[in-house]
This record gives C-alpha cells, sequence and structure tokens, in this order.
C-alpha cells in the first residue's frame, strides 16, 4: 500500500507541475478553525474540553485492528465452559422467576 501512495504522491506532483493557476487568497476571507468549528455551538465546559481532548493531531502508527492470539485449546475449553455455565444459571434463575409468578397468581 505504501507503494502506491508514493505512486499517488508522484503522479499528483507531476500533474501540479503542469498547471497554470496560482491559488490566492480572495480578500475578506476568514480562516476557518477545524476544531472550532467541530464544536462551535459549544462554549467552554467540559464537553468542549472533552472534544478538543479527542481530536486526531497526528496520525497513528499501528495498525487499524489487532487480532488477539488464539486460544490455546485448554484455554478455549475453560472459556467455553464457564459461558455455558452462566447461560444455564441465567436459565435456572428465568425458570425460578416464571414459577414464583405463576404461583403468586
Amino acid at each position: 500500500m505504501k507503494n502506491v501512495y508514493n505512486y499517488m504522491f508522484h503522479l499528483l506532483n507531476e500533474y501540479a507541475k503542469l498547471l497554470k493557476f496560482k491559488p490566492t487568497i480572495p480578500r475578506g476571507a476568514v480562516e476557518v478553525c477545524p476544531e472550532k468549528l467541530m464544536a462551535c455551538d459549544v462554549i467552554g465546559g467540559n464537553k468542549m474540553r472533552f472534544m478538543e481532548e479527542s481530536m486526531v493531531k497526528v496520525p497513528s502508527d499501528s495498525n487499524p485492528c489487532t487480532i488477539p492470539p488464539p486460544y490455546e485449546p485448554l484455554a478455549l475449553e475453560e472459556f467455553l465452559g464457564r459461558k455455558a455455565n452462566s447461560v444455564m444459571q441465567v436459565e435456572i434463575w428465568e425458570d425460578e422467576y416464571w414459577q414464583s409468578k405463576n404461583k403468586g397468581q
């Protein structure tokens, strides 16, 4: 993927050399600050502070997502056993609830 970005950067740079248009800032232009634009309706307070703290300031060096390492067979069996026990316990509680509800009527 890095080669694709390098190619596109090179291609756009070479294309830009062919352009005759010279960009200028028009009179009366106003600079827009992205972090203030996002929080323009919020003045001060925690909401504004949280928005500014969560703003991305630099690109990430890590991959977009990381997959946890696979379970060892024993650990996976233990995890699935605990999950099955939890489901069974909830079903028992449901049955007890409905039995007590029916006895009350």
